[in-house]
C-alpha cells in the first residue's frame, strides 16, 4: 500500500517560513496571495494487505515521528498499489 501523509501546522501556530514565502510572492507581483502555510508531504510504501493494519501503522508513524502533536496536525490517504508482474 502507499500512504500519502500530509503534516501541517495547527491553526494559531506561527509559520515564519510561510510568512516569508507569502511576502516574497507579493514582492514578485502576486498581490492576491493572502497567506501561505508550509507543511510536509511524505509518500511511504508499506508492505501490508490489510487496510486496518496499514492505517494503524501510518497513525503510529505519524504520532511517534512524522508529526509533532503539540504544533502539527496530520492526515493521510492509503491506496493499494499493484505489484509489477
Amino acid at each position: 500500500m502507499k500512504a500519502k501523509i500530509y503534516v501541517t501546522l495547527k491553526e494559531g501556530i506561527l509559520d515564519p517560513q510561510g510568512r516569508a514565502v507569502q511576502q516574497s510572492l507579493q514582492t514578485l507581483g502576486f498581490p492576491a496571495v493572502e497567506d501561505v502555510r508550509i507543511g510536509k508531504f511524505l509518500e511511504v510504501d508499506i508492505v501490508e494487505t490489510e487496510q486496518a493494519a496499514a492505517e494503524a501503522q501510518v497513525r503510529s508513524m505519524c504520532e511517534k515521528l512524522l508529526a509533532n502533536p503539540v504544533i502539527e496536525n496530520y492526515r493521510y490517504e492509503l491506496t493499494e498499489v499493484s505489484l509489477p508482474k
